[in-house]
């Protein structure tokens, strides 16, 4: 469990499943995401049950993003494997995904900014990436803030759709934190 002035990033809990379903449902959460399609509560259920697995596998994962004022879940951040584009492996990446209700409060941000220092100081990473699809400038802003870098473009090979590449090496953060 990680903790941020606002977020509580932890482990999943069955109770998370069907708000995290609700973001998925969301055409505009959803339209940078792969094809741009909404999951439904069984697909969620799914992701969430994959998304516990690289805890146990990896040693890291995605967390769930609770706003510690209220309790309530509003998406996720962490790292994992993209294994849906080989050509930048080995790669951790970080992301992120939250409600359209927590969108433009710097939320996703402080996230991440979490999930990187766990990837690099608890984890030992030596570098971090970060997709987006070409055009999700929201994204490519917060990766920016994060301190990455851009740098290839690319074709997402299962969906057909240009992604730009962003990335962190570990000594890259270690001097933009001092």
């Amino acid at each position: 469990m990680l903790e941020t002035p606002r977020l509580i990033l932890r482990r999943w809990r069955e109770e998370d499943v069907a708000p995290m379903a609700a973001v998925n449902a969301d055409p505009e959460v959803m339209r940078w995401i792969r094809d741009g399609g909404v999951l439904d509560e069984q697909q969620t259920r799914g992701r969430v049950q994959a998304w516990e697995s690289e805890w146990e596998s990896q040693g890291f994962g995605l967390f769930a993003v609770e706003i510690r004022s209220t309790g309530e879940l509003a998406g996720f951040t962490g790292l994992s494997v993209p294994n849906y584009l080989p050509e930048v492996l080995p790669a951790v990446e970080v992301g992120w995904r939250l409600g359209r209700s927590h969108w433009g409060q710097g939320l996703a941000t402080e996230a991440a900014a979490a999930a990187i220092r766990f990837g690099f100081e608890e984890r030992g990473l030596e570098r971090i990436v970060s997709i987006a699809q070409v055009g999700n400038d929201a994204s490519e802003r917060i990766m920016t803030k994060l301190g990455l870098h851009p740098v290839r473009e690319t074709v997402n090979p299962a969906g057909g759709r240009r992604v730009r590449v962003f990335e962190l090496s570990s000594d890259q953060y270690v001097t933009t934190t001092r």
